[in-house]
């Protein structure tokens, strides 16, 4: 396990590594998950080992530490990410990253370009206030009072089920209404424009029982991959393993 400061003050984003060539491949999580559970079944397959690996998780998630004063804004996150790039010596990573994670790293690569080289986006979110999905947690309609101290943690767990609550269990539940609220106010540029905006090679993964992506169309035209897979929500990863490899790969 190895750890960097993140905000001054002494608390750290942690990560595990597994040996191997560059570029260095670095998965990030979604909102109340870990790295490591939703991707290490995926970096072990033959297609994809022998690079170097790092599985980071975000701050109050995982095996990171949670500060109480910390914001959990999305560019809070994407420096947080930043510092631990910064300390493993990674520069012109590939990013493979889920849902709200996504979202952090395309701040991140729009802010430290030198970071990332390739951004494999899996059901990210792109704009701000997203319409209501499997995806979606509901944190967000809670007051932060309401959700850590008055019940809204726990009725969020009975809500999303127990494959999710799993990690979310392990999440801080400040640092995840943070989080989500983060997460639903968006950023300016929003992370669409900055995607858009990006030159490094960009692919989307769109689970096919989530429905089409919104602005497909916009995002192909201006160099995305967008790719449909077949039999998929919103945990690719989980769904449909082998297609999410290939893509991972590159070889889909």
């Amino acid at each position: 396990m190895r750890q960097a400061e993140f905000d001054g003050r002494g608390s750290m984003i942690r990560w595990t590594e597994a040996a191997g060539g560059g570029p260095a491949r670095v998965y990030v999580h979604g909102l109340g998950s870990a790295s490591t559970v939703y991707n290490a079944h995926i970096a072990a397959r033959p297609e994809l080992a022998g690079r170097r690996t790092l599985f980071v998780d975000l701050p109050g998630h995982g095996i990171s530490d949670r500060p109480v004063g910390f914001g959990y804004t999305l560019e809070d996150h994407a420096t947080a990410l930043a510092a631990a790039l910064d300390a493993a010596h990674v520069v012109g990573a590939e990013l493979v990253a889920h849902s709200m994670g996504g979202s952090v790293a395309v701040v991140l690569a729009h802010r430290r370009p030198e970071l990332v080289s390739r951004l494999v986006l899996v059901e990210a979110n792109l704009d701000p206030h997203p319409a209501i999905t499997a995806g979606s947690s509901g944190i967000a309609s809670y007051g932060e009072d309401d959700y850590v101290e008055n019940g809204g943690h726990a009725r969020v767990l009975e809500k999303v089920g127990h494959p999710w609550a799993a990690t979310m269990r392990l999440a801080d539940p400040r640092a995840l209404h943070r989080s989500a609220t983060g997460l639903v106010q968006g950023t300016t540029p929003t992370m669409r424009q900055m995607l858009v905006g990006l030159t490094v090679e960009r692919v989307y993964l769109q689970g096919e029982l989530s429905g089409e992506l919104p602005g497909a169309e916009a995002l192909e035209a201006a160099g995305v991959r967008v790719v449909t897979v077949p039999g998929a929500g919103h945990n690719i990863m989980f769904d449909n393993a082998d297609a999410f490899a290939a893509a991972v790969a590159g070889t889909a």
